[in-house]
């Protein structure tokens, strides 16, 4: 393998490990996130549950999400219906997707681990693409998260009934919101530090 081919390859699995590793990094710390938004939003009084009790739910769903020995979707005290549970299994095969990819493009990244430098700029415009994705998303964050959703689900499932599915009474809008922006901030931040630097 030539050394463009090499770059290119490094910096195609680069940009997908970076873009994985935010993805990632976000999902674990959606966890602290929750926990302060129990409190934050008054998630107790909302579902009439106490704080250990909605966080246990959201641990058991997080679970089932990125436990990929974990396929049985149960929460403890909320009901689920079988669009609801759908959805899940729609999230869950996504995330583990994203986990495959971060550590099948890290091991390519570690393997050509030498900075390699040629095709850097396309970090530059991947983090400019993601500014104006995030500034859109501010403006309208209601509207980037019904696009979001269709974008990458093949239903409309994500549209939870909260009679059906009481689970979304304890994830507030805002809560999503804090994910993305977390996302956004990381994301940035690695692509922007690959983007300056040099070859070695």
């Amino acid at each position: 393998m030539s050394n463009s081919q090499k770059d290119l390859l490094y910096t195609v699995a680069l940009a997908f490990f970076l873009l994985t590793m935010a993805i990632t990094v976000t999902i674990f710390a959606s966890y602290p996130l929750f926990a302060v938004a129990i409190k934050h939003y008054y998630l107790e009084q909302a579902v009439g549950m106490k704080y250990g009790t909605i966080m246990k739910n959201y641990a058991q769903m997080m679970d089932y999400l990125i436990n990929p020995f974990n396929w049985q979707w149960h929460l403890s005290n909320f009901s689920s219906s079988a669009a609801g549970r759908l959805h899940f299994y729609d999230v869950k095969k996504l995330f583990l997707l994203n986990f495959g990819v971060f550590i099948g493009t890290g091991i390519i990244v570690a393997k050509f681990h030498k900075i390699r430098a040629r095709f850097n700029r396309i970090f530059l415009w991947i983090g400019i693409f993601g500014i104006v994705l995030a500034v859109l998303m501010m403006l309208n964050f209601d509207e980037f998260f019904v696009v979001f959703h269709e974008v990458l689900f093949r239903n409309s499932d994500w549209l939870f009934d909260p009679e059906k599915d009481p689970i979304i009474n304890v994830l507030p809008e805002e809560f999503f919101t804090q994910c993305f922006i977390l996302f956004f901030i990381m994301f940035e931040g690695l692509n922007f530090w690959k983007a300056r630097q040099k070859k070695a």
